[in-house]
């Protein structure tokens, strides 16, 4: 058996099958779909070698070629639960804070617009990947600009997915220790090691993190992706019973407050003034607003454009698909942002008309003004570190396949260099979230330029370079759509940009929340 050849003897010659005709035929007569033309050669082990190289591999058995001599095995429901824990962040958290700046229905135009984009972009990646017969977001960057193309790819997931798990990992060391606190009911300077945020987030990586990240496939974390989002799911409930207990105008918590009054009933008759706390707002704050327009409004833009993030895992969950189609991913993509839009949504719309104007950046953080004690709020808070927890490992992979891609492009599958790639990258996000918590603000700038790259840009300009003119002509309806959808991309960087240099000059501090 012949040595793996090089990125280009792979590669297949460009032409293809039309989309519209493949998304009508059989699932079968659909993987067995070849390109027009002849490939040599094959990888030492194709099976194994999936798990980090995703490129077309041909069969050289005189069987037509496929995507990879590898069988997927994961489901559609897994698949909905990877895609869907990866698109889910911690910034749901934000999103009532968002929608009090734009109103309900310029918040609920913005989502649905967001989604929109965010499942036609996924249909722009599948098509190119169809057309050139490769599942790998550089590999794709490579077919349509060669080595340049791969670099930015791969650069661009490092750098996004890397800040995202170092959001994750920071929202654990600082949120961990407060909710024991809150349970053991101790104080902050007892000294205890079990309260050192810097402790548990080493031992939440270690123990949960790593071992879900050794993994050789994707698809063997659908049931911990599962989890994460049955986790987002008690939130969601939580926020929207609160939204019935908790009536406005509130009373914050205070210190000074006896036991008894600190875990009595908040719905309490606000018509006399409190000395140990005080009503937050009159009755005037406590009707919902259907468009706003205020100086933070445009800050919620950005928050909104990246709520669908998900786009580095789409092709590696697509390999690992059982019986794959590009029909079938686009449902399983569909039906991921679906879900997520209608969540985004439901604890956006009642943690709104929960506090209304008074809502917080974290939303979470709102309620602990209330009562700090809580033990339903205790327990959510639980539930979306541990959320946030079982997102990392489905954020690593992509970020390990690029490493892959880039620095060892023609070597096959080894679990001593799998288990290495996935040490050194906690290793060091352990280190930046330990020693270097103020370098997350970098990541802000990095994410406001990698993920427009991701999501709009990239998906775009493979597009128009990979899909043949004699398909599709650059004045084509599709391709000048495709040009319009990476302006657009160029705009919400160009905004981020702008609105993180003014937070920095004027320390306003709004929320740009992350992923």
């Amino acid at each position: 058996m012949e040595p793996a050849r090089s990125e280009m003897s792979i590669l297949p010659n460009g032409k293809g099958h039309d989309l519209g005709e493949e998304m009508c035929m059989p699932m079968k007569t659909m993987m067995e779909e070849e390109q027009n033309g002849t490939h040599h050669g094959r990888f030492d082990d194709p099976e194994s070698t999936l798990a980090e190289n995703i490129e077309f591999l041909p069969n050289g058995d005189g069987k037509k070629p496929r995507f990879t001599d590898f069988e997927g095995k994961t489901s559609f429901g897994m698949s909905v639960f990877n895609l869907g824990n990866a698109i889910m962040g911690s910034g749901i958290l934000g999103l009532a804070y968002a929608m009090a700046n734009t109103g309900i229905l310029l918040f609920l135009f913005l989502l649905t617009a967001v989604a929109g984009l965010s499942c036609y972009s996924i249909h722009l990646l599948l098509k190119s990947s169809g057309i050139v017969g490769i599942r790998s977001y550089e590999q794709l960057g490579f077919r349509a600009f060669g080595m340049t193309g791969k670099m930015a790819a791969g650069i661009a997931i490092t750098l996004q997915n890397i800040g995202a798990m170092s959001s994750y990992l920071y929202i654990v060391k600082s949120e961990f220790p407060l909710v024991l606190q809150a349970f053991l009911k101790t104080d902050t300077s007892s000294g205890e090691w079990y309260l050192n945020g810097n402790y548990l987030v080493v031992l939440v990586s270690l123990s949960v993190i790593l071992p879900l990240a050794l993994m050789k496939q994707l698809g063997y974390l659908g049931y911990s992706s599962g989890f994460s989002l049955s986790c987002m799911v008690f939130f969601l409930s939580a926020v929207i019973y609160k939204k019935f207990q908790i009536l406005c105008p509130f009373e914050e918590f205070s210190a000074n407050s006896t036991l008894a009054h600190a875990h009595s009933n908040v719905t309490v008759n606000h018509a006399h003034s409190y000395h140990n706390g005080h009503v937050m707002e009159d009755d005037s704050h406590c009707s919902p607003q259907m468009f706003t327009v205020n100086s933070q409004t445009a800050y919620t833009i950005p928050i909104l454009a990246f709520a669908f993030v998900c786009h580095p895992e789409v092709l590696p969950i697509y390999t690992e698909l059982r019986n794959p189609t590009q029909r079938k991913m686009q449902h399983v993509s569909n039906i991921s942002i679906l879900i997520m839009y209608t969540m985004y949504f439901l604890a956006a719309l009642f943690g709104y008309l929960t506090f209304y104007t008074n809502v917080e950046p974290e939303l979470l953080h709102t309620y602990s003004r209330i009562d700090p004690y809580d033990t339903l709020i205790l327990c959510v808070r639980l539930a979306v570190l541990t959320a946030v927890t079982l997102t990392v490992p489905i954020v690593l992979f992509p970020v390990r396949r690029a490493i892959q891609e880039m620095v060892f492009p023609n070597k096959t599958f080894n679990w001593i260099r799998h288990i290495a790639i996935a040490v050194i990258l906690l290793t060091f996000i352990n280190m930046l979230v330990i020693f270097a918590p103020n370098i997350l603000g970098i990541f802000g700038i990095i994410g406001a330029t990698s993920a427009p790259c991701l999501i709009f840009i990239f998906p775009a300009v493979f597009y128009i370079r990979i899909v043949p003119k004699d398909k599709e002509p650059m004045r084509s309806t599709p391709k000048i759509f495709a040009a319009c959808f990476a302006g657009l991309g160029v705009l919400f960087m160009i905004m981020s940009l702008s609105f993180i240099i003014i937070d920095w000059t004027t320390g306003s501090g709004s929320a740009l929340g992350g992923h």
